[in-house]
C-alpha cells in the first residue's frame, strides 16, 4: 500500500466509524442486524494474528543475532513498557483522588457479572504462570499471547545457535512473514464496513442514543475522570515521550488505520495485525516492528492500568470505605502487574480488576457499578493501549540501528551463526 491509498482508506475507515456511530445512536437495536459483519471483520483480523506473531517474533530474533543483543533490547522493552504503564497508574491515581468521581454517587446492590464470576481466585501469581503454557494451540485459541511470545522467542534464539543449518527455517518464516502482510493489506480494505458494524451494532445493543445517553450520565464523572487521563497519557506523556523517535508528530497520522481499528474492534490482539503494518509503513525499523510490537500488545496495557486505578478508587469511594496511601500503593503494583496479564480482548481489563480489588479488599460485586459502560470505555482504553505499542516500537527502534532491507535476514556469516 503506497502513495495516497493509507490515506484514503484512513478517511474511509473514520468515516465508516463516524456513521457507525450516527446509525448506532439513532437507529438503535435495528443495527443489530449487522452485527454479524462486524464479527466477521474481527475473525479475520484474529486468523491472522497466530501466524503473524510466530513469523514476526522469529524473524525478528534472527535478525537481532546475538543472545546478547536480543537479550538487551528485550530488557529495554520490557523496562520500557513497565515504566509507561506505571506512569499511567500514577496519573489514574492522581485524578481519580482529585476529582473523587465516586462520592455521594447513589447505588443499589452491586452484583458481579456472569462473565467473570468464576475468576475470583485470579492473583498476581497467576501472570507469572502465563508466561508458559503445556498447550500453545489452546493458549492460541484463547488469545493467550504471552506463552506463544516466551516460545516463539526462545525458538528464534536457539535457531540462531543451530547456526547456518537453521538459514532454510528462517527463510521459510521470513516468507511467511511477507505473506501474512499481504494479507493485512487485503484485511484493511474490509475494515470501513467492518467497523462500521461492530460500533453501530454495540450502541444498538446498549439500547440506542437516549439508552445509551442514561448509562453514560449514571455514572458521568467516572467516565469523565476516566477519558481525561487516557487524553493526557494519549496526547501529552506519549508525545512527549516520541521526541526520542525519528518519526516525530506525524507518527500520530501514520498510525491512524491503526488507532481506529482499535477503538472499533476494542481488542488489542486484533489490531495487532494493522498496528504492524502501519508501522513499517511509518518507516520504523522492521527490527523493532517485528520485535517489540508483539512484546507490547501482551505486557503494554497503558489504558487498562490507568482505567484500572481509576475503576478501583471510584469503587471505594461509591461504598465509602476509605482508601490510604498504603492501600493505593498496593493498587499501583497490582495495577501495574494486573495489565500486564490482560489478555488483549475485549473486556480483559474486567477480569484482571478482580486481582487490584482482592489486594484491597474490597468486594467483586462493586465491578457490576461500572458494567453498563465498561464497553464504551474499553474502546478508548484499547486505542490509548495500541499508541503506547507504537510509540514504544518508534522509541525502541533507536536501540536497533538498521542493518538491512525490510524482510531480510542478515546473511549467514562464516562464524556459524545467522547474524551478529
Amino acid at each position: 500500500m503506497s502513495g495516497k491509498a493509507p490515506i484514503t482508506l484512513l478517511i474511509a475507515i473514520l468515516l465508516g466509524a463516524l456513521a457507525g456511530l450516527l446509525c448506532g445512536y439513532f437507529f438503535g437495536e435495528q443495527m443489530l442486524a449487522v452485527a454479524w459483519i462486524g464479527r466477521m471483520f474481527l475473525d479475520i483480523l484474529k486468523m491472522l494474528i497466530l501466524p503473524l506473531i510466530i513469523a514476526a517474533v522469529i524473524t525478528g530474533v534472527g535478525a537481532l543475532g546475538k543472545t546478547g543483543k536480543i537479550a538487551r533490547v528485550g530488557g529495554l522493552t520490557v523496562l520500557y513498557y513497565s515504566c509507561t504503564t506505571g506512569l499511567a497508574v500514577l496519573l489514574g491515581l492522581v485524578l481519580v483522588n482529585l476529582i473523587q468521581p465516586g462520592s455521594g454517587l447513589e447505588h443499589g446492590a452491586a452484583t458481579l457479572p456472569e462473565q467473570i464470576r468464576d475468576r475470583e481466585t485470579s492473583s498476581v501469581l497467576d501472570i507469572i504462570t502465563q508466561l508458559v503454557s503445556p498447550n500453545l494451540v489452546q493458549a492460541a485459541a484463547n488469545l493467550h499471547i504471552l506463552p506463544l511470545i516466551v516460545f516463539t522467542v526462545l525458538f528464534g534464539i536457539a535457531l540462531n545457535s543451530v547456526g547456518t543449518r537453521a538459514r532454510t527455517v528462517f527463510d521459510f518464516f521470513e516468507g511467511l512473514n511477507e505473506v501474512m502482510m499481504k494479507l493485512v493489506t487485503w484485511a484493511m480494505y474490509l475494515a470501513p464496513i467492518g467497523i462500521f458494524s461492530l460500533i453501530a451494532a454495540r450502541i444498538g445493543e446498549a439500547g440506542g442514543g437516549e439508552a445509551f445517553y442514561n448509562e453514560i450520565k449514571a455514572v458521568g464523572w467516572y467516565c469523565s475522570t476516566v477519558l481525561l487521563g487516557l487524553t493526557i497519557h494519549f496526547g501529552i506523556l506519549l508525545f512527549l515521550l516520541l521526541l526520542w523517535s525519528p518519526q516525530g508528530r506525524a507518527y500520530v497520522l501514520s498510525m491512524g488505520r491503526a488507532l481506529v481499528t482499535a477503538f472499533g474492534t476494542a481488542s488489542s490482539a486484533a489490531t495487532l495485525p494493522v498496528t504492524m503494518k502501519c508501522a513499517l509503513e511509518a518507516g520504523v525499523e522492521p527490527k523493532a516492528v517485528r520485535f517489540v510490537l508483539p512484546i507490547g500488545v501482551t505486557m503494554n496495557m497503558d489504558g487498562t492500568a490507568l482505567y484500572e486505578a481509576v475503576a478501583v478508587m471510584f469503587i471505594a469511594q461509591a461504598m465509602q470505605i476509605p482508601l490510604g496511601a498504603g492501600e493505593q500503593l498496593i493498587i499501583f503494583i497490582t495495577a501495574t502487574l494486573a495489565a500486564i496479564g490482560a489478555a488483549g480482548i475485549p473486556q480483559a481489563g474486567l477480569v484482571t480488576m478482580l486481582i487490584v480489588l482482592s489486594a484491597v479488599n474490597l468486594p467483586a460485586e462493586g465491578i457490576g457499578l461500572l458494567l453498563a459502560v465498561d464497553w464504551f470505555l474499553d474502546r478508548f482504553r484499547t486505542t490509548v493501549n495500541v499508541w503506547g505499542d507504537s510509540v514504544g516500537a518508534a522509541i525502541m527502534a533507536r536501540f536497533i540501528p538498521g542493518e538491512q532491507a525490510p524482510g531480510v535476514v542478515s546473511p549467514a556469516p562464516q562464524s556459524h551463526k545467522l547474524s551478529s
